[in-house]
């Protein structure tokens, strides 16, 4: 925090609206190796309560300053040793906060490649350059001055060769003030437009991006989705694409800056401001806009992933049961996996109810066998290759069965073909076949979403939009935050999480989570938080940022299955005091929390209320409630859909654009961003999210095209209507004033119907 000016301190703090105070509380904490979920959860009191979303805010902007107040020092060093090093240049490198603008002010001073104003300056031409700059008379007419420095040895034959490298001199030194390239960058970004058009003869045979063979879209309203699409096609040699501004505007500009006095070098100013826009300028601003709507672009795309990938690792675990998982398929048979509450492996088998061989009562009877004998709860069927086949299947042997305590789910099976392959999978079943470990993990979704998907890259999942065409380590790093968050949020079990979630917790990396799991398999489970600190590796500053994200079922102190923090178990003992009750008895009647004078404790108000909170429901899941989605039994394929259909699906992907719902035909649905509400939104996440159930109605379904149209708008009715105020004119100025007892009256009326 020391590298920090009270100008940027100042800054970060009024772009980011957190106090000085929160500000710089947050900063001494992350510099003091405290993790985003640690300081969010159990540092309140120093941040005044800022949530995870504004302390990693905070985090990405003291990286960025800190690489501006670096990059500040290395650009004055090199400009200092040219002895260049003005005061009033200096004080503009201290004062500036932004990167760009600071690659503007050094552009002058950078060392440059050979250019036709470097040749001119070579000739001997720069004093006439800067003449013509500076726009100073000195009573002779310019051709006679440029005369002057007319040389055949050094390359300068006529007059008309001199004021050309003159000409160059000024064009570089416009193209580089830091002013003029910043007004001109807002000016394309405001104005220009975003155009693309189709390379001749390049190859398209799905036309793919047949919208922008020739398209047009002013840059600064252009969204996330079609840019990235553009720059796709693009990179795919398809489509080139140019950021247009008509000339007439940056030149203008140019000339009503450049040009400060009238003279005889206004011509030649004109033609340096010409020059300067077509060969310099125009191809370097429109690099920074298409890097600057790159990063917009990217960082729109960053966030619906992080937004879809939450959802998705939030979504509602069924909980602790015994699970038959399903990976179905028709030639090779459906793969089973018995896991128990645990997500250990009971028992595997294959079945093959389907076509060639159609041994329905042979699969019958083991998949009987295996629920009885192993008392499944609950079968998880992966939605891959006939999947709604096999759902069929288990259902008919449900109903000829009569078994009714054993529910079905279709189970999200994206990226569990890349777990059975991965090194995680293997060293957890190295004995095991790809197929079965995939089951196995379908199972364990089912289970619980959040502890099975963290083993899996979360570009695998398939819930982004072009995320493989976005800055790759930005999404990485994007996407670690967001699991990190869910796990942290959730809690995790110490004594059976895999070191593939363990290593999500705050405070604990790859190495200490594997340490972790070598001990509790040599020792056995561990009976309290504190035994945390007997693991090879964790030591004071580990056990502080992860013990309150760790929980323990029976052990030996009962804050450890909470949430609440070993170092305020003294603070827990005194509220127990206080009530004349031990720990255990205030946990089974949390109703005496309500007695509590707060006056009398030695806490803040923020740590105070979450660990009241979290008494009162101690270990609980913040997690929705597990509800199974229903689908349609007589749909199977898109030949199964027909206009007007309405069917039960689940959100797999949000977009931009729209989303998109899994409705049991092996191809998902888009309910584009228009049919998604009855009201206006300008982003599908404010109708719906990853996960969630929602009904659909079928506007169309191309089998061949592998494309279906969903609404659901078209459920929901129209949308409610305001009502019409507005009287005729004459009624209005005929309309008396309204009495108090009128408004009175109007006011009772309207909080009745709130």
């Amino acid at each position: 925090m020391s590298s920090f000016t009270p100008e940027i301190l100042l800054h970060i703090s009024q772009i980011l609206n957190v106090s000085i105070k929160s500000l710089m509380a947050t900063i001494e904490l992350l510099d003091e190796g405290g993790t985003v979920p640690f300081i969010a959860r159990y540092r309140k009191e120093a941040t005044g309560n800022l949530d995870e979303v504004q302390i990693r805010n905070i985090e990405e902007k003291l990286a960025y300053f800190r690489a501006l107040v670096d990059r500040k020092a290395t650009v004055l060093a090199s400009i200092e040793e040219q002895g260049k090093l003005t005061p009033e240049l200096k004080d503009k490198i201290e004062a500036t906060l932004d990167l760009s603008e600071l690659e503007d002010l050094y552009l002058p001073y950078k060392p440059k490649r050979r250019t036709k104003a470097t040749i001119a300056k070579e000739k001997g031409l720069e004093p006439l350059g800067l003449y013509l700059w500076n726009q100073e008379p000195t009573g002779i007419p310019i051709s006679d001055f440029a005369a002057t420095f007319v040389d055949v040895e050094k390359g300068v034959a006529t007059v008309d060769e001199a004021l050309e490298g003159a000409r160059h001199i000024v064009a570089e030194i416009i193209s580089e003030q830091a002013d003029y390239r910043k007004a001109l960058r807002q000016m394309m970004l405001d104005e220009g437009v975003v155009t693309s058009r189709k390379i001749s003869d390049a190859p398209d045979p799905e036309e793919k991006f047949k919208m922008y063979y020739d398209y047009r879209e002013p840059a600064k309203a252009i969204p996330s989705h079609r840019m990235l699409a553009i720059r796709r096609g693009e990179n795919e040699n398809v489509l080139y694409f140019l950021i247009e501004l008509e000339a007439e505007r940056p030149l203008a500009y140019l000339k009503s800056q450049v040009i400060r006095a009238a003279g005889d070098w206004v011509p030649h100013l004109e033609v340096s401001v010409e020059d300067c826009w077509k060969r310099l300028l125009n191809n370097s601003i429109q690099t920074d806009i298409r890097m600057e709507l790159k990063q917009r672009s990217d960082a729109e795309a960053i966030k619906v992933f992080r937004d879809n990938l939450q959802n998705l690792l939030l979504a509602p675990p069924a909980g602790e049961l015994t699970v038959l998982a399903l990976d179905p398929g028709i030639r090779t048979g459906c793969k089973l996996a018995v896991i128990d509450e645990t997500g250990k492996i009971l028992e595997h088998t294959v079945i093959y109810p389907h076509e060639p061989k159609n041994d329905v009562v042979g699969s019958s009877r083991i998949l009987k066998n295996l629920i009885e004998k192993h008392k499944v709860r609950a079968i998880a069927i992966g939605n891959g290759t006939a999947s709604r086949e096999t759902d069929s299947f288990v259902k008919g042997f449900f109903q000829r069965e009569n078994i009714t305590n054993v529910f079905t789910v279709m189970v999200n099976e994206s990226g569990a073909s890349i777990y059975s392959a991965s090194d995680i999978a293997r060293q957890e079943f190295p004995d095991l076949d790809l197929t079965v470990r995939s089951a196995i993990s379908i199972g364990r979704r089912l289970q619980d979403p959040l502890a099975e998907l963290v083993k899996i890259d979360p570009k695998s999942i398939g819930v982004g939009q072009y995320q493989h065409d976005v800055d790759q380590r930005q999404l990485q790093q994007s996407l670690e935050t967001v699991i990190e968050s869910c796990v942290n949020r959730v809690g995790v079990d110490l004594n059976t999480s895999s070191w593939a979630l363990l290593r999500y917790v705050a405070g604990i990396n790859e190495r200490t989570a594997i340490k972790i799991v070598e001990f509790r398999n040599e020792h056995g489970a561990f009976k309290s938080r504190v035994q945390l600190m007997a693991v090879p590796g964790v030591g004071p500053k580990t056990f502080e940022q992860a013990a309150g994200f760790l929980r323990i079922r029976n052990g030996d102190h009962p804050l450890d299955i909470t949430a609440v923090h070993p170092e305020s178990y003294p603070l827990v003992e005194q509220i127990a005091g206080s009530l004349g009750k031990t720990i255990p008895e205030l946990i089974q009647e949390p109703g005496l929390l309500e007695k509590v004078n707060k006056s009398g404790l030695a806490a803040g108000t923020f740590t105070l209320n979450d660990i009241l909170e979290e008494l009162k429901k101690p270990g609980r899941d913040p997690r929705d409630k597990f509800v199974a989605p229903s689908f349609r039994d007589d749909v199977h394929t898109i030949a199964d859909l027909s206009p007007g259909m309405q069917l039960e699906g689940v959100v797999t992907n949000v977009t931009k654009f729209g989303a998109f719902v899994d409705i049991g035909v092996h191809q998902d649905g888009l309910v584009h961003i228009s049919e998604l509400s009855n009201r206006f939104i300008q982003d599908a996440s404010e109708a719906v999210k990853v996960g969630q159930i929602v009904k659909v109605q079928v506007l169309s379904a191309d089998a061949k095209a592998k494309r279906i149209a969903l609404s659901m708008k078209a459920l929901m009715g129209p949308a409610p209507q305001r009502p019409n105020t507005q009287r005729p004119p004459a009624q209005r100025q005929a309309a008396p004033a309204p009495s108090m007892n009128d408004k009175l009256a109007a006011l009772q009326s309207k909080w009745k119907s709130r």
